[in-house]
């Protein structure tokens, strides 16, 4: 351990390093120790490892020179997973790269990173956490690199349609009205990573597609990337249909949160049943994400950690 400098000509470069208030120069505090302060365009750092220390702020400072202004929950994941120098960055090896983007995407934590390896080595992924950790997020996000990359000749958007405490039937409007806010948190994805008239272009030549589990049924996808959002709220048969659709050329994302069913009582989730029988069949990938991996609001992660506990008594 010792005494260590980094010096920064770029004032913006240094800003974005170092974070709102020094954030990011915190979070490197508590993950390798010792004390580390910004003066000027200088950060020193005192007791931290040296190989680790060198290794994070040559990431940050790469990521920063491509656009990015690193959060705290990126500094984090890059602390936790980079060894010195040397060693891989696996966030920035997992970045997704859009043509047309608004920005590049970076996964924030190495389990969104390995999520982001999975989806690219494997036709059929899975992606299992709470709300806030990015599943449908870089789903989407990867699914568009492949579409407007033309890797891919389509994108098919899909969730069951079960209502969560509220009655369908009583929505206002025909069948499209009433299934449209179902679809609208898809939209919502898409719409801040890429432009609305890319977006509406894509749907004009049917490079996009959204629709209800339910009118998947019977169909065979080919050349496609097909995303099954909410897939906690399949039944065990809608879940085997789905994942029998797939065609030549296509792949599959299915995301889902098990601690948010709203199946009737008795009616056991397609998801879970999946993930239990499925887990060791060669070419499926299994993410597991988790509270730590939250990039919403950093009070979303207190949140789902309280009524974690309340569950556990």
């Amino acid at each position: 351990m010792q005494d260590l400098s980094i010096i920064l000509e770029n004032q913006e470069q240094w800003s974005a390093v170092c974070g709102v208030n020094d954030g990011n120069l915190r979070v490197l505090e508590e993950s390798l120790g010792g004390r580390i302060v910004a003066r000027g365009n200088e950060i020193r750092a005192d007791g931290v490892d040296e190989e680790r220390f060198r290794g994070v702020m040559h990431a940050l400072v790469a990521a920063v020179q491509e656009g990015e202004y690193p959060s705290p929950e990126h500094t984090r994941a890059l602390a936790e997973s980079i060894e010195g120098t040397d060693s891989p960055d696996p966030i920035r090896d997992a970045v997704i790269l859009i043509p047309g983007a608004f920005k590049r995407v970076y996964p924030r934590s190495k389990n969104q990173a390995a999520y982001i390896q999975g989806m690219r080595s494997c036709d059929i992924s899975f992606c299992v956490g709470p709300a806030g950790t990015g599943k449908t997020y870089l789903a989407i996000a990867e699914s568009l690199r492949l579409v407007l990359s033309k890797r891919a000749r389509r994108l098919v958007l899909t969730r069951p349609v079960v209502e969560a405490g509220e009655s369908l039937g009583f929505l206002p409007g025909d069948l499209a009205q009433k299934i449209n806010p179902y679809l609208r948190p898809l939209y919502d994805a898409m719409e801040s990573l890429i432009p609305f008239d890319t977006i509406r272009r894509m749907e004009e030549n049917h490079s996009i597609e959204i629709a209800p589990l339910a009118y998947m049924r019977g169909r065979s996808l080919n050349d496609a990337v097909v995303i099954l959002d909410e897939a906690q709220n399949t039944t065990k048969e809608q879940m085997k249909m789905f994942l029998t659709r797939l065609g030549t050329g296509s792949r599959a994302v299915v995301t889902g949160d098990t601690t948010q069913i709203d199946l009737p009582k008795r009616v056991d989730s397609g998801l879970m049943h999946a993930v239990t029988i499925l887990d060791s069949v060669p070419g499926l990938y299994f993410a597991w994400l988790h509270t730590v991996d939250v990039v919403r609001n950093p009070l979303i992660k207190r949140i789902i950690q309280a009524y974690d506990d309340e569950k556990k008594g």
